[in-house]
C-alpha cells in the first residue's frame, strides 16, 4: 500500500525543521524538569510547612490547568510563534519573581505563572502539528512532541542534582531554567518559522470521515503542498475563525469532550496517580529513600524508552492499539499492585509492578495528544484543542486529591485499587468512543 505522507520527502522535511519544532518544547521541558523537584524545598525555606509546600508545588498545575483556554485563544488569534515568544519573555518574569521571592505567596505566584505558561508552549506546538503534520505521520510526530517533555522531567532532576553539587545553592537550578528560557525565546524569534515552511496537508486530508477504529493502518495516499507563506489577512494565524470564541467552540463540540474527552481525562488521572503512588508505596512499605528513587527511576526509564514506539503503533494499525493496552496494563497493574503490600516479598511486587505501570504509561505517550488533534476542527483547532486541553490536566490535577482522600479515608491500598478501576473502566470508554469519533482516511 502506498504511504506517500511516509516517503522520504515527508521525514526529511520533519527532520529539515525538527530543531524549531521540537526545540523550544525540549528547553522549556528541560527547565522545568530541574526546578519542579526543589519548588518545595525553596518554599519550606521562605517558612512553609510540608502542607504549604505541596499546595505552592501544585500552583504548577493548577496554572498549567488555568492556562490552557487562554493559550487556545491568543494561539488562534496571534500564531504559535508569536505566543510561544511572549509566554516565554513573561516565563522570564517569572523566574525572576522565583529567583528574588521576599515572601511565599510571591514565591508562590511566580509558580503560578510558570505554569500558566507551560500551557501556552505545550498547545502551540500542539496546534501546530495538527494543521501541519498528516495524518498518517501524526502520531509518530506527536509521540516525540510527548518525548520531549518525558525527557525535560527525566534529565531535569539529573541536571539540578549535578547543579546542587557544584553550587550548593537550590537558585542555581532556577537561573539554569531562566537560561533555557533564553534560549527558546531567541530560537522562536530568530530561527526558521515553520509555521510558513513546514509542509501542510492540503485539503483533502479534509474529506477523512469517522470510521470505526478496526485495526487496519491509519494511513492513506495524502497529497501534499507547500504552505504559501504566512496566513492571509482574513484570516487569523492558526486557521481559526474570528467569530468563533473558546466557549462557543467548547458548547460545538461538547459531546466529543463528555465523551471521549473524558476516556483521555482518566488516562490522564491515572498516569498523574502513578507519580504519586509510588512513592508513597514505597515509604508505607518502610523502604529507604534510595530504594524508592532506584524504583520509581527505572519504571520513569521504562517509560522514557517506549514513548515513540507508542507513534510507531497508533500510525500502523490503529489507535486503540497503543490506547487499550495501555490502560489495561496501567488498571489492572495498580489493582494488583494493592493485593501485595502484606505479602512477605512486598518490595519485590512493588518493584515489579512499578515496571508494568512505566510500560503502560510509555506506551501511552503521545495518546492525548494523537486524539486531541485526530479530533479538532480543521477551521479552528487552537480554541478546541485549549477545551481538551483544560479537561485532560483537571484529569491529572484531581487524580492526586482522589488518592489523597481514599487513603485518608481508607487505606493506600483501596486508593491504589480505585485508580486502577479507573483505569480499566477508562479502557472501556475508549473502547466505546474512539472507533466513533476518530478519523480514518478513505481507502
Amino acid at each position: 500500500m502506498s504511504d506517500r505522507a511516509d516517503s522520504p520527502t515527508a521525514r526529511d522535511v520533519l527532520w529539515r525543521f525538527g530543531p524549531m519544532v521540537y526545540g523550544p518544547t525540549v528547553l522549556f521541558a528541560l527547565g522545568e524538569g530541574a526546578v519542579i523537584p526543589l519548588i518545595p524545598v525553596i518554599a519550606a525555606q521562605l517558612g512553609a510547612d510540608v502542607a504549604t509546600a505541596a499546595l505552592v508545588a501544585s500552583a504548577l498545575v493548577v496554572g498549567q490547568l488555568c492556562g490552557n483556554i487562554p493559550a487556545g485563544w491568543a494561539v488562534a488569534r496571534i500564531g504559535e510563534r508569536l505566543t510561544m515568544a511572549i509566554a516565554g519573555l513573561v516565563s522570564l518574569a517569572g523566574i525572576v519573581g522565583m529567583a528574588l521571592a521576599p515572601s511565599l505567596g510571591i514565591f508562590a505566584i511566580a509558580v503560578f505563572l510558570i505554569g500558566f505558561c507551560a500551557a501556552a508552549f505545550g498547545l502551540a506546538r500542539h496546534s501546530f502539528m495538527t494543521t501541519r503534520v498528516p495524518l498518517s505521520f501524526r502520531a509518530r510526530a506527536l509521540s516525540l512532541l510527548g518525548g520531549t517533555f518525558r525527557l525535560g522531567m527525566f534529565v531535569g532532576p539529573f541536571i539540578a542534582a549535578g547543579l546542587l553539587a557544584v553550587f550548593g545553592d537550590e537558585h542555581a537550578t532556577i537561573w539554569f531554567f531562566g537560561g533555557c528560557l533564553v534560549a527558546t525565546v531567541l530560537l522562536v524569534v530568530f530561527g526558521p518559522d515553520p509555521e510558513t515552511q513546514f509542509l501542510e496537508p492540503s485539503t483533502a486530508e479534509d474529506g477523512a470521515v469517522a470510521a470505526e477504529d478496526t485495526g487496519e493502518p491509519v494511513t492513506g495516499s495524502i497529497p501534499l503542498r507547500r504552505a504559501q507563506g504566512p496566513p492571509s489577512a482574513t484570516a487569523p494565524p492558526g486557521g481559526s475563525d474570528p467569530g468563533t470564541g473558546v466557549l462557543r467552540t467548547m458548547w460545538r463540540h461538547r459531546r466529543v469532550l463528555s465523551t471521549l474527552g473524558l476516556a483521555a481525562a482518566s488516562l490522564s488521572a491515572v498516569r498523574s496517580a502513578r507519580q504519586v503512588v509510588l512513592p508513597l508505596w514505597g515509604v508505607s512499605l518502610g523502604l529507604d529513600a534510595q530504594t524508592i528513587a532506584l524504583v520509581v527511576g527505572i519504571s520513569g526509564a521504562i517509560d522514557f524508552a517506549l514513548f515513540y514506539a507508542s507513534g510507531q503503533v497508533m500510525d500502523r494499525f490503529g489507535r486503540l492499539w497503543a490506547a487499550l493496552p495501555a490502560m489495561i496494563l496501567m488498571g489492572a497493574g495498580f489493582i494488583a499492585l494493592a493485593f501485595t503490600h502484606d505479602l512477605p516479598q512486598a518490595a519485590m511486587w512493588f518493584a515489579m509492578f512499578a515496571a508494568v505501570l512505566g510500560v503502560g504509561n510509555g506506551l501511552s505517550s503521545g495518546i492525548l495528544l494523537t486524539l486531541g488533534a485526530d479530533v479538532a476542527p480543521r477551521s479552528d483547532p487552537a480554541a478546541f484543542l485549549g477545551s481538551w486541553r483544560t479537561l485532560t490536566d483537571a484529569g491529572g490535577a484531581v487524580a492526586p486529591l482522589l488518592v489523597s482522600a481514599i487513603a485518608a479515608a481508607a487505606s493506600l491500598a483501596v486508593a491504589t485499587g480505585a485508580m486502577g478501576v479507573i483505569g480499566l473502566v477508562g479502557a472501556f470508554a475508549f473502547v466505546r468512543w474512539v472507533p466513533r469519533y476518530v478519523p480514518r482516511t478513505r481507502p
